[in-house]
């Protein structure tokens, strides 16, 4: 580590409190902070975000897989801030999804699988993030559910062997609509090495994400923090609906909170919504803050 770089990260650190942001805590609730490493928009090197999401009161960090990051700068970045990075997320699952028809697309969706599980030890994270499959014209619910299994239980030795957790995700695939369903799906693998990532925000159009918390309980590992306006969605569109922020929806955070308390959760919280400068990056981390138990 250069000496220039991290004394020009411990100055951006500086420059973060100086702007009224939270120092790193430990939360009491048990329930940690992060964003995506994405989200983070200003012109700094790897470490540069890292000591400023710090600063800025984050408790860690998630990276995609693939990316065009070196892994030992990443560590690196870790290390010198003690800012972890918690998980990775898997980002090839929509261009080579595990339920593909073709074999030859299930398997590049695989070795995708397989390189973010190498990602993840690397940096030291618990998780890997995957939308398991996607059901569409031509890919029928049967043959998703059937064939995403196969290709995750291929993966399960090296999850095993490296430590680190398969976690599916709910989005707008077609695919694992309901909590009882997601359930079972988890349930058939009998591994201790997959389990949920829970999007809140992703279920309120169509759901309650309090009565998903409660079904999934235990399988519940992570969770993706955004926010959803259903009367945003009617007036404009679906994907509208997510253009609302962080408390001003219809997520009812409360409820949200009581069921994770219910289920004893304790983990990370990841937002997963537009991010920006060191400003933008303040005001998500005060909203974050304002709607789970700190």
């Amino acid at each position: 580590m250069k000496r220039r770089a991290f004394m020009k990260a411990g100055a951006l650190g500086a420059a973060g409190l100086a702007l009224g942001a939270r120092p790193r805590l430990q939360r009491p609730g048990t329930i940690k902070k992060a964003v995506k490493f994405g989200m983070v928009h200003e012109e700094l090197s790897v470490l540069e975000k890292f000591a400023l999401l710090k600063s800025l009161g984050f408790d860690g960090v998630e990276l995609g897989s693939p990316n065009n990051l070196d892994r030992g700068e990443v560590v690196a970045a870790r290390e010198a801030t003690g800012l972890p990075v918690h998980g990775v997320v898997d980002s090839v699952h929509w261009e080579k999804t595990l339920s593909h028809q073709d074999a030859a697309v299930r398997a590049e969706g695989l070795a995708g699988l397989m390189t973010a599980l190498d990602d993840a030890h690397a940096y030291g994270a618990s998780t890997v993030l995957l939308v398991p499959a996607v059901v569409n014209k031509d890919v029928s619910y049967a043959e998703a559910y059937t064939r995403s299994q196969a290709e995750i239980r291929k993966a399960l030795p090296k999850a095993q062997e490296l430590g680190v957790k398969i976690a599916f995700e709910n989005v707008w695939n077609m695919f694992l609509l309901s909590p009882l369903e997601c359930a079972r799906y988890v349930d058939e693998f009998e591994s201790d090495h997959v389990g949920w990532y829970f999007d809140v925000g992703n279920v309120v159009t169509y759901g309650w994400p309090e009565h998903w918390i409660r079904i999934l309980g235990h399988r519940i590992l992570k969770l993706d923090i955004k926010e959803y306006s259903r009367a945003k969605r009617d007036r404009e569109g679906p994907f509208a609906g997510f253009r609302v922020p962080l408390g001003e929806g219809d997520c009812d955070w409360p409820a949200v909170t009581a069921a994770l308390a219910e289920i004893g959760y304790e983990g990370w919280a990841t937002a997963e919504i537009p991010g920006g400068d060191s400003t933008r990056l303040q005001e998500i981390a005060r909203r974050i803050d304002s709607i789970l138990p700190t």
